[in-house]
C-alpha cells in the first residue's frame, strides 16, 4: 500500500492527492473515498492535510463534495458524436473537463500489415500517446502515418500539440471525411497498465480511416478507450423509403 513519508520533498497532502488519484483511477473505490477520519488514520496525518489534498482533487474535477453525505467521485462520462470529425481534445473540453496527453512512443515500422495497408506504404510511422481528462487516464491512441507526414509531425512536441491541429494548420492536409468502426476487445497488457483496468477487461476500440477529399488516406488510428468514462452518441431519424404515404389520424 502507498505510504507517505516527511522525507518525499512533496508536501504531505500533495503525495496523498497523488495516491487518492491513482486509486481512484485504478476504481479502488465504488461510489466515494473513505472519510478523512479514516484517511487521517490510514496516512497518520492532520485533518487539514487531509482536507487540503481532497480539496484539490474536487477543484481538478476528480472528487465532489456532496453537503451531509460525504466526498464523492466525480463520473462524468466524455459523450463524443459520431456525427462530425473532430479531435478527442474537442470533445473532451466541450465535457467541461481538461485534457492532456502523453507521448508514450514513436516507431517506423512495417508491421502490422493492415495500416501498411490501408496507407499504400512501407514503412510508416506510429505514433502512440496516452490520453487524459482533469488527469486521469481515459484512452490510448495509436495514430499510423505515411513516412513524410510522421517526419514532420515529430518536429513538434507531441505532448503539447494538438496533433490534428499540426495536421490541417500546420501541414496543411484536408481531413473531409472518415470511415469509423467501434468495437469491443479485451484491453492488452500494456493498454491496461497505462489505463489502469484489469488486463482482459472489455474495453472500447476504435478504428478510423481518415481521408481527404479526393478519397486519398491520411491517417489509419486505433483507440482503446477505458470503458467506464467514454460514449458515443449518434443523432439518427427514420425516413420513409417504401415510398407509401404514411397517414396521421
Amino acid at each position: 500500500m502507498p505510504i507517505v513519508s516527511v522525507n518525499n520533498p512533496l508536501p504531505l497532502h500533495t503525495q496523498i492527492r497523488e495516491i487518492l488519484k491513482q486509486e481512484i483511477s485504478a476504481n479502488l473505490y465504488t461510489d466515494k473515498i473513505p472519510s478523512e477520519r479514516e484517511l487521517m488514520n490510514r496516512f497518520s496525518v492532520s485533518r487539514s492535510t487531509i482536507r487540503e489534498a481532497v480539496i484539490h482533487l474536487v477543484h481538478e474535477g476528480i472528487l465532489e463534495k456532496i453537503h451531509g453525505k460525504g466526498t464523492y467521485i466525480s463520473r462524468r462520462n466524455i459523450q463524443d458524436s459520431l456525427n462530425t470529425l473532430h479531435s478527442l481534445t474537442d470533445t473532451i473540453k466541450r465535457t467541461g473537463m481538461s485534457p492532456g496527453s502523453k507521448l508514450l512512443f514513436t516507431e517506423l515500422i512495417n508491421e502490422p500489415d493492415k495500416p501498411g495497408n490501408i496507407l499504400l506504404a512501407r514503412p510508416f510511422h506510429l505514433i502512440t500517446r496516452l490520453r487524459t481528462a482533469n488527469g486521469m487516464p481515459i484512452a490510448v491512441e495509436r495514430h499510423y502515418y505515411t513516412k513524410d507526414i510522421g517526419d514532420k509531425l515529430l518536429e513538434y512536441d507531441l505532448n503539447q500539440a494538438v496533433i490534428y491541429d499540426l495536421l490541417e494548420q500546420e501541414l496543411g492536409l484536408d481531413f473531409y471525411q472518415a470511415e469509423q468502426i467501434i468495437s469491443c476487445k479485451p484491453v492488452s497488457n500494456y493498454d491496461s497498465n497505462q489505463l489502469h483496468i484489469p488486463c482482459g477487461t472489455n474495453a472500447l476500440f476504435v478504428e478510423r480511416t481518415s481521408m481527404n477529399s479526393f478519397g486519398q488516406v491520411l491517417e489509419y488510428y486505433t483507440g482503446t478507450y477505458k470503458p467506464d468514462t467514454y460514449s458515443f452518441h449518434i443523432h439518427t431519424k427514420r425516413h420513409n423509403v417504401s415510398g407509401y404515404k404514411i397517414n396521421e389520424e
